[in-house]
């Protein structure tokens, strides 16, 4: 099993590397990015409210915090934004620290409206605060123009997302989340720091999240407070991609963003003004019917086949 997996992600490695030889279009190549985009956000969302149980709305602030480390850099001290990929992440995880201390006293849904307000805190700081540049945003030019470079920056920065979380998911700390997500009152009788653990899940999160946030800030060259720390554009798109591939899976909020990007233009182009209302009912009737997400759907699909034809890991083996 290990081998099969090892080989098929070889082969995924393979076939994206190879993208901006196929696509040469800019236009297809731009979606292709942003499905990179929002794939690694899904993916560092997915850590902390997938495997964690942790659903977070606010997870635009990290974002923005990102967007907005590299813009000021070029804009105040006339440095490349690039170094922003380097202070975006540490500002946001450093961010993250306090707030997850003061948020994780909280459950549930108080646990979700405490981080959904946090987006719009900042939203609104960084639209009245000067040094921000206020709800002008900041606009910088761009020192590097080929999308193909993007492409790649986008890919090894997904990997590395993808790599991080797979190490965390299957290590103690994966184990300790996913007791904290199914009871987190039996958790804490075992012994289990569950505020602590949370942490623990929340700064890698916010760390590629705000990595990723100032990638785009380059990739665009321009953000501004209503883009950054948008909560339907940014906190709960990032949800929905994780819930149509599936939630606490390694490839679902790939395969999501990939849905979501693709589906989105798709209706953009053919529905007008009427997308938003028919990918907005699409989204529901998957969430609904798929509460695991496409990757939910696909395993139950193989364990219903496996039980039919009576192999490994079915109900005739079960019984015995």
């Amino acid at each position: 099993m290990k081998n099969k997996k090892l080989l098929l992600t070889i082969i995924a490695l393979i076939a994206a590397l190879a993208v901006p030889l196929i696509i040469k279009a800019p236009y297809q190549l731009h979606m292709v990015i942003l499905i990179l985009i929002w794939a690694t956000i899904g993916t560092a969302w997915n850590l902390l409210g997938g495997y964690g149980g942790q659903v977070s709305f606010g997870h635009a602030a990290f974002f923005g915090i990102g967007a907005y480390s590299a813009g000021m850099l070029n804009l105040y001290l006339e440095v490349s934004p690039w170094w922003g990929l380097l202070l975006g992440p540490i500002a946001a995880t450093m961010i993250a620290y306090p707030i997850g201390l003061i948020c994780f006293r909280l459950r549930g849904p108080y646990f979700a409206l405490a981080m959904l307000a946090l987006g719009e805190i900042f939203r609104i700081l960084f639209t009245n605060l000067s040094v921000t540049n206020g709800a002008q945003g900041i606009l910088i030019m761009p020192e590097i123009t080929s999308k193909v470079f993007y492409y790649y920056i986008g890919l090894a920065i997904l990997a590395l997302t993808i790599m991080t979380t797979y190490k965390i998911v299957n290590s103690k700390i994966g184990y300790y989340l996913v007791s904290i997500r199914e009871d987190q009152d039996a958790a804490t009788s075992l012994g289990i720091p569950t505020t602590t653990y949370k942490i623990i899940a929340l700064l890698p999160s916010a760390f590629f999240t705000g990595l990723v946030g100032a990638f785009y800030m380059n990739y665009v060259s321009f953000i501004d407070p209503k883009i950054a720390f948008n909560l339907v554009n940014v906190s709960i798109m990032i949800i929905l991609v994780v819930m149509l591939g599936g939630p606490a899976t390694t490839w679902g909020p790939t395969i999501g963003a990939a849905i979501y990007i693709i589906l989105g233009e798709l209706f953009r182009a053919t529905l007008g003004a009427a997308n938003v209302l028919v990918f907005g009912m699409l989204v529901c009737i998957i969430i609904m019917f798929m509460p695991n997400g496409i990757i939910g759907a696909l395993t139950n699909l193989g364990r219903l086949l496996r039980q039919k034809k009576g192999w490994p890991g079915g109900t005739k083996h079960e019984s015995i």
